[in-house]
């Protein structure tokens, strides 16, 4: 028997979440979303009251799968806190060679509502990498790192200058070469 079908509000976030991460947000038209998900545009509406709504689910979409993607690769990483900090960067230059990969869809997202401070996207944006932070603040904290906070704060301000430069020169090696200088953080705190 085949099994059934999606909910509508389901296949509208998935086609939401391949449109706005393939061509952006401001490219992709209500309707081009409608047409994706197989659904009306009346019906989208029935889901989401606006555009808006929907940009932010499509992030809020997101938010779990990445981060439990970086959990993973942090745990599946053999070596001491500082390896498998890098080993994060490593597995984000491996992904960055994937011709689909576009970067981070929460920076993107943001670079495209910079004039919109108080749109509830950005607050999911924030909230997502401020959970990152927390979350590698808490297995620095429990590797012993000194200044657990602090260095997780650094190794974002590493992660984020990565990706926003991949946006410029789509090269991986930057990502890699964060991942060195995050690595020598944590390994200068626990010398």
């Amino acid at each position: 028997m085949p099994s059934p079908a999606k909910p509508a509000r389901e296949r509208i976030i998935d086609a939401a979440n391949r449109l706005f991460y393939q061509e952006g947000i401001r490219a992709v038209s209500v309707d081009a979303v409608a047409e994706k998900a197989g659904t009306t545009k009346k019906t989208l509406y029935y889901h989401f009251k606006s555009k808006d709504d929907l940009i932010t689910a499509y992030l809020t979409s997101r938010d779990q799968p990445n981060l439990a993607l970086y959990e993973a690769w942090y745990k599946a990483a053999s070596g001491e806190a500082g390896d498998k900090v890098e080993a994060i960067f490593l597995q984000l230059a491996q992904s960055a060679r994937h011709p689909k990969w576009r970067g981070c869809g929460f920076l993107r997202t943001a670079a495209e509502l910079a004039n919109l401070p108080g749109h509830p996207a950005m607050k999911v944006g924030a909230a997502h990498k401020k959970k990152f932070e927390v979350w590698l603040a808490g297995q620095l904290a429990d590797a012993q790192t000194p200044a657990p906070a602090a260095i997780a704060r650094q190794i974002v301000l590493l992660l984020e200058g990565a990706f926003s430069i991949m946006l410029i020169h789509k090269d991986p090696a930057y990502i890699e070469e964060a991942g060195r200088a995050a690595r020598a953080l944590v390994m200068a705190a626990r010398a």
